[in-house]
Formats: C-alpha cells, sequence, structure tokens
C-alpha cells in the first residue's frame, strides 16, 4: 500500500504528472460536495510506528474509514451481515443495510476522487457519481424486480431536481436576501436539455401503448419493449457525447463548478493502488448490502406498514447520495450555486441518460423484459418537473422562492407515495 507522509513530496510529483495538461485534477460537482462530509485526519500518531507496512495500512486505514463524519455508522454493515448469517429479522437486515450504503456511497466519492489523480480523472468522477443507485438498480434487474427498479431510479431523479435542488435554492435564498444569487445557466441549459432527451425517449414507448389499439394485431408489449432498446441505445450514446463535452471539447462551461476557494482544495492522500485496492472492497461492500436491500425490501414493506413506493422514491434516493445533498446545501449556503446545480441536475442527468438506458440494455442481455415505460403516472410526474427545472432555471438568477416552488412541486409530486399506500407498478415482470 502507498502513503504519502509530512511534505507529501514525491505523491504531488506523481499527482502533477498524472492529471490533466493544467496540472489539476477535474473534480466534479458531486466530488466537492461530498467533501464536506470529510474530515482531517492527523498522521502525528501513525507516524511513530516503525514498522512501514504496518504504519502505511494504519495510515490507509486512518484516511479512508475515520476520515469521514459518517464514520459512525460503519459498524452498521457488519451488524447486517450479523443479522442475515444469524436469519435475524429480514426488517432488521434491511434497515441496518440502508444505514451502512450512506458511508460506504460518501466513501467511493472519495475513493474515486482520490483515484482522479493519477488516472482519467473527471471520467472517471463523471461516471462513477452515482454508483450506490446503480448498483442497487442491477441488483433488482437481477432479481427481477422491476418495480423496485424503477422506482428507485425514478425517485433519485425526483429528489435531485426537487428536493435537493428545491432545498438549496430555498436555503441559499434565505442566506442571501440581500442579495441576488447568480449562476452560469449555460450548464443548466446543458444539463436540461439532456433531460428533456431522456423525457422524449421514455414518453415514446408509453404513447406507443395508447396510440395502438389491440384490434391491429400489433403486439404492444414486444414494440414497446424494442422500442425501449433502441430508444436506450441512443441515451447512452448522448450520454457519452455529453461527458466528452463536459471534459473535453466544452470543459470551459463547466470550470466555474471548480472556482472553489483554495482552502477547500484537496491533494491525494493516498496512492494509486491503495485508492484501487479500497475502491474495489467498499464497491464489493456496496454491492452486498445492495443485495440484502433488495432482498429483504418486501419484509420491510409488510412488516412496517410502510408501501414499496415509499422505501424506492424516498428512502434509497436519499441514503444513496446524502453526503452530496448536503454538500449541495452548504455550497448554496455559501453562494456556490454552480456546484449545487451541478450536483442536482448532474446527479439526475447521470441516473436519467446512463443509469436507465444502461439497466434496460443489461436487462436485454439477460433476456428480462426491463423498458421505459414508467406508466402514465410517473412519466407525467417526470415531465412536470423536468418542466418546471427548466423554466425557473432560465434566468441564471435565483432567489428562495424558487426553493419553495420546487419543494411543494415536490410535495405534490410524491403524494402518491404515502407510506400506507401501495404502489400502482405491475408487482413482478415475467423473464421472456
Amino acid at each position: 500500500m502507498e502513503f504519502s507522509e509530512g511534505s507529501n513530496k514525491s505523491l504531488m510529483d506523481k499527482e502533477t504528472c498524472c492529471n490533466n495538461n493544467n496540472g489539476v485534477t477535474i473534480r466534479t460537482a458531486q466530488n466537492m460536495s461530498s467533501s464536506f462530509m470529510r474530515k482531517k485526519s492527523d498522521p502525528i500518531l501513525v507516524s511513530t510506528i516503525r514498522f512501514r507496512i504496518l504504519r502505511e495500512l494504519l495510515a490507509n486505514l486512518q484516511e479512508v474509514i475515520l476520515g469521514t463524519k459518517l464514520a459512525v455508522l460503519f459498524p452498521a454493515i457488519p451488524l447486517a451481515i450479523v443479522a442475515d448469517f444469524y436469519k435475524f429479522g429480514r426488517p432488521w437486515i434491511f434497515a441496518l443495510s440502508l444505514l451502512g450504503l450512506t458511508p460506504l456511497a460518501e466513501r467511493v466519492s472519495f475513493l474515486t476522487e482520490q483515484i482522479a489523480y493519477f488516472t482519467v480523472g473527471g471520467l472517471l468522477n463523471a461516471t462513477c457519481g452515482n454508483a450506490t443507485e446503480l448498483i442497487i438498480a442491477l441488483f433488482a434487474l437481477y432479481r427481477n424486480k422491476i418495480h423496485v427498479l424503477k422506482y428507485s431510479l425514478m425517485g433519485s431523479i425526483l429528489s435531485n431536481l426537487l428536493l435537493v435542488l428545491g432545498t438549496s435554492l430555498l436555503c441559499g435564498g434565505l442566506a442571501n436576501l440581500k442579495r441576488e444569487q447568480r449562476y452560469d445557466r449555460k450548464q443548466a441549459d446543458v444539463n436540461s436539455g439532456l433531460l428533456l432527451l431522456g423525457l422524449l425517449c421514455h414518453m415514446l414507448p408509453l404513447m406507443f401503448k395508447y396510440a395502438v389499439k389491440p384490434e391491429t394485431g400489433v403486439s404492444i408489449a414486444e414494440y414497446t419493449l424494442e422500442l425501449s432498446r433502441a430508444s436506450s441505445v441512443v441515451m447512452l450514446v448522448a450520454y457519452i457525447g455529453y461527458i466528452v463535452f463536459q471534459l473535453k471539447t466544452h470543459r470551459q462551461i463547466f470550470d466555474s463548478q471548480e472556482e472553489v476557494e483554495d482552502e477547500d482544495e484537496e491533494k491525494a492522500v493516498i496512492g494509486f493502488w491503495s485508492g484501487f485496492s479500497w475502491l474495489v472492497g467498499m464497491t464489493l461492500g456496496i454491492a452486498l448490502l445492495s443485495e440484502y436491500v433488495v432482498g429483504t425490501i418486501e419484509a420491510a414493506s409488510e412488516t412496517w406498514g410502510i408501501s414499496i413506493s415509499f422505501i424506492s422514491i424516498i428512502l434509497i434516493p436519499i441514503v444513496g447520495n446524502a453526503a452530496e445533498h448536503a454538500g449541495a446545501i452548504i455550497f448554496a449556503f455559501k453562494n456556490k450555486l454552480d456546484i449545487s446545480l451541478g450536483v442536482a441536475l448532474g446527479s439526475a442527468t447521470q441516473i436519467s441518460m446512463f443509469a436507465v438506458p444502461l439497466c434496460v440494455v443489461v436487462g436485454w442481455i439477460m433476456r428480462i423484459k426491463m423498458d421505459l415505460d414508467f406508466n402514465l403516472l410517473e412519466t407525467g410526474c417526470l415531465a412536470l418537473t423536468i418542466l418546471v427545472v427548466a423554466f425557473t432555471l432560465q434566468d441564471g438568477t435565483s432567489h428562495y422562492m424558487k426553493g419553495v416552488i420546487k419543494l411543494m412541486s415536490n410535495r405534490d409530486s410524491t403524494h402518491r407515495c404515502q407510506p400506507s399506500r401501495a404502489p400502482p407498478f405491475t408487482p413482478e415482470i415475467p423473464q421472456g
């Protein structure tokens, strides 16, 4: 394992030669937002250990495990494993797994950023920002729980666009009443355009289902599935274009997200292979807990009297990106709306244009009928949400009333997800 102590001279040499042309690692808004959940570790005690291997191991443990304010939740991970091994109540396994996912999601963001100092930087950050939601969705797909998959991904989009963005604008507006908050509308326009493209791809299968009459003899389900798969390929190609646009050809549009004061800048604190090893371990931990969550969600819903829609749309998205969401609100307090918008819009875009179509394509490979038809009510909520966000972000300025509008929209769009209500999705979709 590699760890840089004291002057960090050798580490900085690696950092300078392995980053982009300007010598600065590209940090996404999600990375900077998550950094508010991190805390500085004191290397003095570790540096007194004489054995090099042990010293490096303890230094890595200190940075990775204790370097977050969410470290208090790490004990939930072994408790969830023990609860599953000894066949404790499935609702307890579900609750412990959700708690354990919170620090793991933040640590994956941290480790991704650490590795980015030595490798492809922004590309790695831009594709791993919502790893927790994607892993949960893939396990739900593997278990053929399409309703859980669709609920969680839809909930993540709505949560980012309305709850996170609305809270950020409200808090930022109240904290800066005497001055107008401004942001770069160009990056908001790019994300809004991609979200509208994703909405179009969602609406096509839905419109076809309602436009074609059964007596025509056309297999509506099969054609809807084929249309969804074709649209998913288009969405993935568009997302690749967005990555090139963001990180290469038009990076200057997104540079304002990186304009943070010197004291907020972070440097690599662990080496590449150490970071890679920890990232693999944390990802496996997320995969294990995600399997627990997907496998016990029905039991938790039945035992607690809470609908699956409420758990999937409300709870899981909040847990998956709690650190980033908290950071986005803090940045809004500090009048740095470009970063807050980058977190909310960037995460929603990644879920809509990458995670959702990827699940459709993976389901295609696994011969599972996963499509883009999220039903009329859900697609309608998504359409109205994107329109509200796109219209309120057009002028490049913000005040607390824009936050109020989004929060009230969130309340209305999630009203059907009351804890006692049953989900409207068909519980299971057969394999084909």
